[in-house]
Parts: C-alpha cells; structure tokens; sequence
C-alpha cells in the first residue's frame, strides 16, 4: 500500500496496537498516539545524531511548548500503525515546530494529524535558551509539502 503522507520524506517508526493500549471504548486511547509521537520525535533525532545523552551532556534539549491534534479515525487491537514526523520550522534561535501523520498502514487511513512547537531549554534549569549550533544544523526544515 502507498502511504499518503502529507509531506515528502518523513522521518517514520511502526507500531503495532497491543490489548494494552484499548480504552473501554474498544479503540486505542488517545494517549497512545501522544506516546508515539514522542516515540518518533526522540527517534528522529537520535537518527540526526542527537541522542539522549549528547543533550545531556549538553544540558540542551527541545521542550513541547504547544501541541495541536485533530484525531481523524480510530485504531483497534491488531492495527499496523506508521508514524511519521517532520521538522517544518525552525528559527535557528529559541524555536522549532514538528508535524506529525499516524496512517494505518494497512488501509492507508490518517488517523491522526498533530503539530508540536518546541523551545530550546536549558536541562539544568528548564529556562529558554539560545540553540547550540548542533541543533540548527541537525534539526533541518523539511519543506516539501505534496
């Protein structure tokens, strides 16, 4: 099946809907894409080559700031899930934006639409800080919409 991204060439990790992650209303609870967006956001960047433990020895990191998501359809027990996400904005100073796509991969259905806003923050002490080089060059804007 063709995936219909929203975007060219997203950064992608799978997931499978485990018993676990069912609601009482038979569906995945919506947490669960929250989780695995964030499962993709910190995979992509360890891709980039910006682990956990680089930023920590940094002290950097990227915080969500705001968060937006329009839940489209529903995932069931079984369900083959891709998540996708792509950096769409960067200021190369203080802020960054991901969008996010979770399609079920078998039927090619959006189920979620989602976009984060991130700050650059200071781990020591979660203030606002200007981006180490690393992050602008890593963190790169993928600007290709279909």
């Amino acid at each position: 099946m063709t995936m219909d991204w929203d975007r060219t060439n997203p950064f992608t990790i799978d997931a499978i809907v485990r018993s676990d992650r069912i609601d009482g209303y038979g569906h995945v609870s919506n947490h669960f894409y929250i989780a695995w967006m964030t499962d993709c956001m910190f995979a992509h960047s360890a891709a980039v080559g910006l682990t956990d433990e680089l930023c920590e020895e940094m002290r950097r990191g990227m915080a969500v700031r705001e968060m937006r998501a329009d839940f489209l359809g529903s995932a069931y027990e079984g369900d083959k899930l891709v998540i996708g996400n792509w950096i769409t904005s960067s200021d190369g100073k203080l802020r960054a934006s991901r969008q996010f796509q979770i399609l079920n991969s078998v039927s090619g259905d959006t189920l979620v639409r989602a976009k984060m806003d991130f700050v650059c923050t200071n781990l020591e002490n979660g203030k606002p800080v200007k981006m180490p080089k690393i992050f602008i060059e890593r963190y790169c804007v993928e600007s290709a919409v279909l």
